[in-house]
């Protein structure tokens, strides 16, 4: 099969390589989108310590299934051809966070395009527990959405808004994008959206921000935050960047009592105000990934219509996804997501 392969910094080379075999739990899945998300874009600068060389990047996706090892086979769910998408984050089952319905903090966790090969290429093998049927209202290009819909949903769960809350957010790419219409669903109304791309931040309008900011064009984030709530501050940030001047600008936007939720992961490190976060009482958390639960939530979310990404959304051969991750990365312009294309058209 072909297969988009990492091999170094800024180095991605569509190679043919080996059709996965799926085992007797597994399902092998013929990949018909697969989206490049934003810490892929920092593992193919290098700066991401969970992907190295070589690897098959791509854990965004949707597909049909082509192969059922025997014990999935058993279980008479599945058929040949059928449409699925899939969490790609393989985890135990047993430990306490799996048990606990926290299944994206257990200790043996293995993402698909980190510690597994991914879905840049024709076909993905993955357990057969980590695959989810997709509705027949759903389309496999919004069903490729499902993943970091989930992530979305997580990083709105964690920033806990209240519908009389103003949440700022950060970075307006894909799960920026996602985690405004995520925010929303919990009844918030007042939410600022900040990110250096205008066109990026005119799609984040028309998804329902209420307030958009642009410091490419001089307007300064804190400064508009401040104002936009009388001096007090913002009821909850949240980072989709992941650097460390979003980040700190996130814990500096909060009102006393606040919350800032980092879901970027472009920066290993970054130098946060400690001092003014405990003097402020300024709750700050992490959010990876997605219990099963969100997952779950967001596929149905994307049946009804609730959450999702349409403009801006690009699809591509497999072959040109090195060109993609550039461009993603130099000059996105109106691109909020480039789902790369395997088998030619789906």
């Amino acid at each position: 099969m072909q297969a988009l392969i990492y091999e170094g910094p800024q180095e991605m080379v569509l190679r043919e390589t080996d059709e996965p075999v799926p085992g007797e739990a597994e399902l092998l899945i013929r990949v018909a989108y697969s989206g490049i998300c934003g810490s892929e874009l920092s593992g193919y600068l290098g700066k991401n310590s969970l992907r190295k060389p070589p690897m098959i990047f791509g854990h965004e996706f949707s597909g049909t299934i082509a192969a059922i090892g025997s014990r999935a086979a058993a279980d008479g769910r599945w058929v040949l051809g059928q449409r699925v998408t899939a969490n790609p984050l393989v985890t135990c089952g047993q430990c306490e966070p799996c048990i606990t319905g926290r299944q994206q903090l257990c200790a043996s966790r293995k993402l698909l395009s980190a510690a597994l090969p991914g879905s840049n290429a024709e076909y993905v093998k993955l357990p057969a527990a980590f695959v989810y049927p997709v509705p027949d209202a759903v389309t496999l290009r919004q069903a490729a959405m499902t993943e970091p819909a989930a992530c979305a949903i997580r990083a709105a769960e964690l920033a806990a808004p209240n519908p009389s809350d103003t949440v700022l957010i950060v970075g307006m790419g894909p799960i920026g994008l996602l985690t405004l219409q995520a925010v929303l669903q919990h009844g918030v109304r007042r939410v600022i959206a900040a990110d250096m791309n205008a066109e990026r931040l005119a799609i984040a309008a028309k998804l329902g921000a209420a307030h958009t900011v642009c410091p490419a064009s001089g307007t300064d984030t804190l400064e508009e935050a401040r104002r936009l709530t009388g001096g007090a501050g913002v009821d909850a940030a949240i980072d989709a960047v992941g650097a460390s001047l979003t980040r700190r600008q996130c814990v500096l936007a909060c009102r006393g009592g606040g919350r800032t939720v980092f879901t970027g992961l472009h920066e290993e490190e970054s130098a946060l105000p400690v001092n003014v976060a405990i003097r402020n009482e300024v709750t700050m958390t992490g959010a990876f990934a997605y219990s099963a639960a969100n997952f779950r939530t967001a596929l149905r979310w994307i049946e009804e219509g609730r959450i999702g990404l349409a403009d801006g959304v690009v699809e591509a051969p497999l072959r040109e996804g090195g060109h993609w991750f550039e461009t993603l990365l130099k000059a996105p312009g109106h691109v909020s997501k480039v789902l790369l294309v395997p088998g030619g058209e789906a």
